[in-house]
């Protein structure tokens, strides 16, 4: 408890200036120029990072773990300020707006969505408060998970559990998906948001994805790299830095950092694709094995009832 009162008492560190002005997003035009930060000042997880989203395109980042990807989706939502460089929307610097109109313009899906112990309308209703039942269902048509919620026993009035434990894994993305929708933000940022779910129910949930982010200014930070194949510019972070940057053909023409990503992602996918088919065929052997004793029975029952008569 005493840890508890501690937390409540730390000051905020990322406070509106005196001045701040309300954020107005017109296209949605996202600037990174000269970018360095980190968490403490003796170590730089952000280093001299410039880039631009044009509104509407879709931007990639890739990159090992600890390169800095996840870092630049916070910045953006401004969870810290920038120890150098500028950030800005539409020409507007991010750190001389207010916090609540930057965050109320950008839609997060993040890899771990957190759900409340309440009902699914009440989980999806949170991405807008003010929101009608009938937005809340539309929301949900929207990213494929209202067929769904309509077989629960309850409906809309099913209770998640504590942390959506009453939900598979694809089901709470699409609860992230839904509350980003009813949000309708001109900026989305996808942290990771398929990583944790399997390649089929990833597949699954990428078509709405795709649908959500159409005509929006995004952001991908990205694990599987088949997921951005698509993307308008994939840009590759090493240790902070931007190295590479580019269309998924131009990168694996470089045969530099990305095409390496993807020809090891390759192999391990056919790997895991092989040693499925293998598991399948052993099931298959199973299930013969068992037919084979079964009529094995039943020649023995015929047999016993011939010698019988």
């Amino acid at each position: 408890m005493e840890n508890m009162f501690d937390l409540f008492s730390q000051g905020r560190e990322v406070l509106d200036p005196p001045d701040a002005t309300i954020l107005n997003v017109s296209n949605g035009l996202i600037e990174f120029k000269d970018v360095s930060f980190g968490y403490n000042l003796s170590n730089h997880v952000v280093k001299n990072v410039s880039f631009k989203v044009y509104p509407g395109q879709t931007v990639a980042f890739v990159g090992n773990s600890g390169g800095g990807k996840s870092t630049i989706i916070r910045l953006l939502y401004r969870f810290y300020d920038i120890l150098e460089g500028s950030i800005s929307v539409d020409g507007q610097d991010i750190s001389k707006v207010t916090q609540k109109s930057l965050r109320s313009a950008i839609g997060v899906v993040p890899q771990d969505t957190v759900l409340f112990n309440n009902d699914i309308r009440y989980n999806i209703r949170y991405g807008r408060l003010d929101s009608s039942d009938e937005e809340v269902e539309e929301a949900a048509m929207a990213a494929d998970i209202h067929g769904r919620i309509m077989t629960f026993p309850k409906g809309y009035e099913t209770l998640v559990g504590e942390r959506g434990l009453k939900l598979s894994g694809g089901e709470k993305q699409r609860v992230a998906i839904a509350r980003t929708v009813l949000k309708n933000p001109p900026i989305v940022l996808l942290d990771e948001a398929t990583s944790a779910l399997d390649s089929k129910t990833e597949r699954n949930i990428q078509e709405s994805l795709n649908n959500m982010c159409i005509n929006r200014t995004t952001i991908v930070v990205a694990h599987r790299l088949s997921t951005i194949v698509n993307a308008d510019q994939i840009l590759v972070l090493n240790e902070g830095e931007i190295v590479e940057r580019g269309r998924h053909e131009e990168l694996l023409a470089l045969g530099g950092y990305y095409a390496n990503m993807w020809q090891q992602q390759s192999r391990k996918n056919l790997k895991d694709k092989e040693d499925a088919e293998a598991d399948d065929d052993d099931d298959d052997e199973g299930d013969e094995d068992d037919d084979n004793a079964l009529d094995s029975d039943e020649e023995n029952k015929d047999t016993g009832k011939e010698k019988t008569s």
